[in-house]
């Protein structure tokens, strides 16, 4: 626990008390900033992508690859990136992935072609694997497991959807000028919180005890690079393929290397034991799940907006702009509402519009239905992230001592990000081939919308199954 952090009773009275130090809220609005400025810059260039597919002539198997080359670098460094938070210290991790974030934005503003753009995404994403673990560690081991963890965290997931939401707008509004602008706006907003970070982060965040697992480290960081890389490279390479299927086996013998490995080093990686935890395990399922299904249908609904219905950028943001505001206007009730039902009772519920959303919009076709179906759809993806993200990271993170925080939030990150990759890579694959142009709507757009909402039907039933078991950890306290 750092200095400044609260008391460590579960019920605390400064979960009551508006009044914590100002430290504290500086730390917490930094935390905040970080989160805000994911989900700002994934969803400006979801927006930003039938622009930038124009302006450099991408196909849509390589524009997939904008959203898949950040996706590569988050989801194959996390565990490394959450690991190396608890090892080398939280703040100073953060502090330095920040920087190399800011670094990169301003980069991605100069490219010209589409293979410097996707690997200026890929460093945008390794800096990510490296601030969200050590951002989301730092917020559970400042602030006490229950009440007080609970509100930071929906003040924290406020934070996330204003980010979305702001996003949707500014892309929108950016990409009617240029695309480059999306790219350039992080750049700034990083430089501030990195800042605002050395001024309110306090140096003795706590750091794990004990040695490096380096052959941990490339075992687990290769097995998960190459995992990523191959199911997105797959459509283009072909599943059946030799180097697809190499590719996969070899990912395969990697990561039993690494089971193997952190079976046998004193300071592992990853503690295996870890995953006796089915509540951790089911958290995992959920995020895959959540974002898997979510990666996807961005990249479909964006296609379907601009290129077959000829909406512009700023048309598009607004109408999905219901679900950022939904889950920003809940956000500060849902630490309440952690508390009071319990996240397992929470997210099944979240599941369940998620379904219902993507459900919905298979009745698109070519001509507009706001009211009828683009909305509700809005609306239920709004209500699905309000109460699904903030209650599978108290989920994953619940029951987990301090000095693995940074491990828990690492892994459940990595769900996010690698079931974000396999799912948008599967649906790129069923559309890539088609002609998708204006006021045309190939027959594989529904299968691959299908797809999406089977991946959300499958996390219904994870977090049914949970809710069947009734483990102590999801009671409410």
């Amino acid at each position: 626990m750092t200095a400044t952090a609260v008391e460590t009773s579960p019920v605390s009275t400064t979960d009551l008390d508006p009044r914590w130090t100002p430290r504290l809220w500086g730390t917490l609005l930094v935390l905040c900033t970080v989160l805000f400025l994911d989900g700002l810059d994934i969803s400006m260039v979801g927006v930003a992508l039938p622009a930038i597919q124009t302006d450099l002539h991408l196909s849509t198997s390589t524009l997939q690859w904008i959203v898949s080359g950040y996706v590569l670098g988050y989801g194959g460094l996390l565990l490394l990136g959450g690991r190396t938070a608890d090892l080398l210290g939280r703040r100073r991790v953060l502090l330095i992935a920040l920087a190399v974030f800011a670094a990169a934005s301003l980069l991605s503003v100069f490219v010209d072609n589409g293979a410097l753009l996707i690997a200026t995404r890929f460093i945008k994403g390794t800096s990510a694997a490296f601030t969200a673990p050590a951002g989301l560690s730092i917020l559970t081991t400042t602030f006490a497991e229950g009440p007080v963890r609970n509100r930071a965290l929906g003040i924290y997931t406020v934070f996330g959807a204003s980010g979305f939401s702001s996003g949707l707008i500014l892309g929108g509004l950016l990409s009617e000028i240029n695309w480059r602008a999306t790219f350039l706006l992080p750049a700034p907003l990083a430089l501030l919180a990195l800042l605002a970070g050395i001024k309110f982060i306090p140096k003795n965040a706590e750091r794990a005890t004990g040695g490096h697992d380096l052959l941990g480290a490339l075992t687990s960081t290769g097995a998960l690079l190459l995992l990523v890389f191959t199911v997105v490279s797959a459509p283009a390479a072909g599943w059946g393929s030799v180097r697809t299927l190499g590719s996969f086996a070899l990912a395969a013998v990697l990561g039993a290397a690494f089971i193997v490995t952190e079976g046998k080093v004193r300071h592992p990686l990853v503690r295996l034991g870890i995953f006796r935890s089915r509540v951790l395990i089911r958290a995992n399922l959920g995020a895959m799940s959540v974002f898997g299904a979510y990666a996807a249908f961005q990249f479909l609904v964006a296609l379907y907006l601009q290129t077959v219905l000829g909406w512009s950028p700023l048309e598009m943001a607004l109408a999905l702009l219901p679900a950022g505001l939904i889950v920003a206007a809940s956000g500060p009730a849902m630490g309440k509402l952690i508390t009071r039902y319990g996240p397992g009772r929470l997210i099944p519920v979240g599941m369940i519009a998620f379904v219902a959303a993507y459900a919905l919009f298979l009745r698109v076709n070519t001509e507009p239905r706001f009211v009828t179906v683009i909305l509700p759809t809005a609306v239920l993806l709004g209500a699905g992230f309000a109460l699904c993200f903030s209650s599978l990271n108290v989920q994953a993170t619940t029951g987990v001592a301090d000095n693995e925080q940074g491990l828990a939030s690492g892994l459940v990150q990595t769900s996010f990000q690698v079931g974000g990759a396999v799912v948008l890579a599967v649906t790129s694959a069923i559309v890539g081939h088609s002609a998708i142009r204006p006021g045309h709507l190939p027959d594989s757009f529904y299968p691959a919308l299908g797809v999406v909402t089977g991946v959300a039907v499958l996390g219904l039933i994870v977090a049914l199954l949970g809710m069947a078991r009734k483990e102590a950890t999801d009671s409410p306290r």
